[in-house]
């Protein structure tokens, strides 16, 4: 018989532990601090300076086109190859989202 006493003090030990650990494992959801940028606002400055990147390798080209004096070939070039990146590396966020969504949708519930 005091096996089964030993036996059931350890399985009451081992819930309240196992309890114990459920309550501290809880997130917690707290208000965004004052002032802190959110996720679509971080990720639309993104977009405006890969819109801007693109924008000035553009009028970069465009005056070197036209003949403009003080614009260098190499400048030119730089600024397209920037602009390159910069989109391709939002291309990949923007793949890596949508994909994050999809997952996400596909999830039992």
């Amino acid at each position: 018989m005091s096996q089964g006493i030993e036996f059931n003090r350890l399985m009451l030990e081992m819930r309240s532990m196992q309890a114990e650990a459920m309550a501290r494992q809880k997130p917690v959801v707290s208000a965004p601090e004052p002032g802190a940028p959110s996720f679509s606002d971080m990720l639309g400055q993104a977009v405006n300076k890969v819109n801007e990147t693109q924008q000035a390798s553009n009028q970069l080209a465009t005056a070197f086109e036209m003949g403009q004096g003080g614009v260098d070939l190499t400048d030119v070039m730089i600024a397209s190859q920037k602009a390159s990146v910069s989109f391709q590396a939002m291309t990949q966020v923007r793949n890596k989202l949508v994909q994050a969504y999809q997952d996400i949708m596909q999830m039992p519930v």
